[in-house]
């Protein structure tokens, strides 16, 4: 028996164009139960990334592959499938690596090894959305002489943020080393550089604030205003903003604001034309306004949902719903009144006539930091099987 433990370094999310690090450890364990204990032995192993495409069969009208032939490979062959036995099409991969040949594992006896790579500018980010999936996970083979290939699966999470993959670094001024020994020291350095832009970047592009003010009205007249002070987010932070129904003309009865995202099919890939899309709600506020000056609304964007992107097959947007209710008759409160002895009583209407609207504004999301992000992170950063 040999335990095979799978860590990532730094947590299980990632931007795109990162380098993802992960030790591997293979161990012959020493049972204190046992009464006698043997050499193991494993012929190869192997690592490889690839992101995992899946579809809704009733809402996405893809073209045959070719990948279901790997589903139908021999279990005792040699051949390196990661994504073998996965639903969906791999769209993405990385080359594999040889982590050793020929190992020789006493008991009590265990070896790591290193693995790394860099994560693939161009492929699209982690997403489990109602039409399409898109899973990134690290696969390690291994395997033993005449004997099934085992396969140990560590999933983690991409975020992609547009404009990384047009950066240029400038050259260092001193020449570069040439030990091949300090090449992963060199593109840790890179990495690190990749990260720390990353996060200039985002800060520059969600700290700029400015006024925007949105007049609320329906066709009877003026409601009250909207204020917002800006529209781009990265995902933890909380969008604000606030309502002023001082100077409206219609009275407002109740109002709500729902963050949402929108997830459309591209035109070519709806299995139906002009079918809806798909709207999931991540936040909502709800508050009862009436005779009311002025309100605002926080709502948070969690750490766990997916920025706004585009690819062939599906894309993702974030806006602000807004629902109004509002009357058109006379709101004032109806005063009743004992005798002087007792307490006068205030009791609003009844029965009132309403209008409903709505309002959508668009927002844009963007990635955090992986390392912020990594705290709420479903997977886990350490994954082990038995073989």
């Amino acid at each position: 028996m040999i335990e095979v433990l799978a860590k990532l370094g730094r947590g299980p999310v990632f931007l795109a164009g990162e380098v993802l690090e992960c030790v591997i450890t293979f161990t012959n364990p020493l049972s204190a139960s046992s009464t006698s204990a043997s050499s193991e032995m494993l012929a190869w192993a192997s690592a490889q990334i690839h992101c995992q495409f899946h579809a809704s069969e009733n809402r996405v009208a893809l073209p045959p592959s070719d990948g279901s032939k790997h589903d139908v490979q021999a279990e005792n062959e040699t051949v390196f499938v990661p994504n073998r036995g996965e639903r969906g099409q791999c769209i993405l991969s990385t080359p594999p690596k040889i982590l050793f040949c020929d190992l020789r594992l006493d008991p009590g006896e265990s070896k790591s090894y290193s693995y790394c790579e860099t994560l693939p500018v161009d492929g699209p980010p982690s997403f489990r959305g109602q039409s399409v999936k898109y899973v990134y996970k690290l696969t390690i083979g291994c395997q033993r002489v005449n004997s099934p290939i085992k396969l140990l699966r560590v999933p983690f999470r991409v975020l992609v943020l547009h404009g990384l993959k047009d950066y240029q670094f400038p050259q260092d001024e001193a020449v570069a080393p040439s030990n091949p020994f300090l090449e992963e020291e060199e593109g840790l350095k890179k990495d690190s550089r990749l990260a720390d832009l990353a996060t200039e970047l985002l800060m520059v592009a969600t700290s700029r604030r400015s006024l925007h003010l949105y007049n609320i009205s329906n066709t009877r007249g003026k409601v009250g205003t909207f204020c917002i002070f800006k529209t781009v987010y990265k995902i933890g932070e909380d969008v604000i903003g606030t309502f002023n129904f001082s100077d409206g003309d219609i009275p407002c009865l109740q109002f709500s604001v729902s963050l949402q995202t929108e997830e459309s099919i591209q035109e070519e890939f709806q299995r139906r034309r002009g079918q809806p899309v798909s709207f999931t709600v991540h936040a909502r506020h709800q508050e009862s306004c009436l005779h009311t000056a002025q309100s605002s609304f926080s709502l948070p964007i969690p750490l766990s949902s997916t920025p706004g992107f585009t690819t062939n097959v599906v894309s993702l947007k974030w806006r602000l719903h807004f629902e109004f209710v509002t009357s058109g008759e006379s709101t004032g409160t109806c005063l009743v009144s004992g005798s002087q002895s007792e307490a006068v009583t205030w009791t609003g209407v009844e029965q009132m006539e309403v209008d409903t609207f709505s309002w959508d504004l668009p927002i844009k999301v963007l990635p955090t930091n992986p390392i912020l992000a990594s705290y709420v992170s479903q997977f886990s950063s350490t994954n082990s099987i038995t073989i």
